[in-house]
């Protein structure tokens, strides 16, 4: 087809400096995410970093004040929230197809063989389920509350939280209950250790949302009412998913800003 073959190298610096590198998009374990993201912007190369941004708020501060302050583009890659399913989904919140928000319901779980030097468990390379995983359960739950209060989600006021430690002593598995004004609660599982329909599930006064399975990756949505089958909606991807962040980071960085207003800092600071 007449394409240049890709360039590989192991020289950051060669990358960064490089005049035909428009944008830098970070994939590296999560430990490496915050020396690569300063790198980038301090190269004035536009980033778009893998979740979770990074692992400490400090860090995810002094990156954001970073691109601030040298106008450089700063997106973290949370795809889901690109994804038809999540338009569609926004759509039915706001117009009030589940009544008044109760509570939410998810699971993020898949049993994965323990090696203690793997990124998954092995705490040099940031390792653990909540890190891993648990940030999409955490980052919807952020999302529908949004949907719900004119975009801005309520701090929680209280947090129950337990996890079972692997042998490295990241976590294997996290139960949480995250408790929010008016009585609305997110109850979640994330864990390597077993296997899940990870469903997420909105529970409203007059019906359920819920994304049946796989909920980060969902490409349906189903409302669900007493007495009748649940009314399931397609919204499958354009390509596979991660074409809509990577389109919203295009229009950005075009524009000139500096953050996307989809998935703003404020938004990754808080996670």
């Amino acid at each position: 087809d007449g394409e240049a073959p890709a360039r590989v190298t192991t020289v950051l610096d060669e990358l960064l400096h490089s005049d035909e590198v428009d944008a830098v998009y970070i994939a590296t374990p999560h430990s490496h995410h915050g020396e690569y993201v300063r790198a980038a912007l301090l190269a004035g190369k536009p980033v778009l970093c893998e979740k979770p941004l990074v692992t400490t708020q400090a860090e995810g501060q002094a990156l954001v004040a970073l691109a601030r302050s040298r106008g450089v583009f700063l997106m973290e890659a949370l795809w889901t929230r690109f994804l038809p399913a999540y338009d569609l989904a926004a759509r039915l919140l706001q117009a009030g197809a589940i009544g008044e928000l109760r509570a939410m319901q998810s699971s993020f779980c898949f049993a994965s063989e323990y090696r203690p030097e793997h990124r998954q468990w092995n705490p040099a390379l940031a390792g653990g389920a909540l890190w891993d995983i648990g940030i999409y359960n955490l980052a919807v739950t952020r999302w529908v509350l949004q949907q719900m209060h004119g975009g801005l989600c309520p701090e929680p006021q209280a947090l129950d939280v337990q996890a079972t430690l692997a042998p490295t002593g990241v976590d294997a598995a996290v139960n949480v209950t995250l408790h929010f004004p008016g009585g609305v609660t997110s109850q979640f599982r994330c864990g390597f250790d077993a296997n899940s329909v990870n469903a997420f599930e909105a529970l409203g006064s007059k019906a359920a949302l819920r994304f049946p399975m796989d909920f980060w990756q969902a490409e349906a949505v189903e409302l669900v009412t007493r007495h009748v089958p649940p009314e399931r909606m397609a919204a499958p991807f354009a390509v596979n998913g991660f074409e809509g962040e990577i389109a919203e980071a295009q229009a950005c960085i075009r524009a000139g800003a500096v953050e996307s207003p989809r998935m703003p800092h404020a938004e990754s600071l808080a996670l």
